[in-house]
């Protein structure tokens, strides 16, 4: 690789290197776990920078990238970790209050199926338009907007978000 296409790379890398781990986390992956997709996704763009450059949407091409390789974990998860018990709840209230938005929403996000969750992520963090997320799952754009529905009307339903909106507990 040339070096204006090393510094085209290196600098998208660095602009996109949150977002994708960040994504990962959204499609259900450790934050570990989403470092490291987060970097096979970006070494496999960067073996294919070429084709990423010249894609109509690069973001869209590499998060496509990023839900094959989270999906391929998913084929693999026979040899991880797998915990044995829910952590009990804790009595004494702590500083950790300020996560129970991002908790609900992880909740809610649990609660989709794979195929939901994969849009409501590309949509709503990534920010990709019906047929950039179609063309990303390798889906017709009708499925892509049934799905995003079926999930709205999940989240809509969850007691999760209810309870957080409310101030309770679910």
């Amino acid at each position: 690789m040339d070096e204006d296409r090393e510094r085209a790379f290196a600098t998208y890398a660095a602009a996109r290197w949150l977002t994708l781990a960040r994504s990962a986390v959204l499609l259900g992956a450790s934050h570990h776990e989403a470092e490291d997709l987060a970097q096979t996704t970006l070494m496999k763009a960067y073996v294919s920078w070429s084709r990423v450059a010249a894609a109509s949407h690069p973001d869209a091409y590499v998060m496509k990238i990023l839900v094959n390789e989270f999906r391929s974990s998913r084929r693999r998860r026979w040899w991880q970790e797998r915990p044995t018990a829910p952590l009990p709840d804790q009595v004494a209230p702590d500083a950790t209050d300020g996560v129970d938005g991002a908790d609900a929403v992880a909740h809610a996000l649990d609660g989709l199926g794979a195929g939901q969750r994969e849009v409501v992520v590309l949509r709503y963090y990534a920010h990709l338009t019906d047929r950039q997320i179609a063309d990303a799952l390798g889906v017709a754009e009708g499925t892509v907007k049934s799905r995003l529905s079926r999930a709205h009307r999940q989240l809509a339903s969850d007691e999760h978000l209810h309870a957080l909106r409310d101030g309770t507990t679910p």
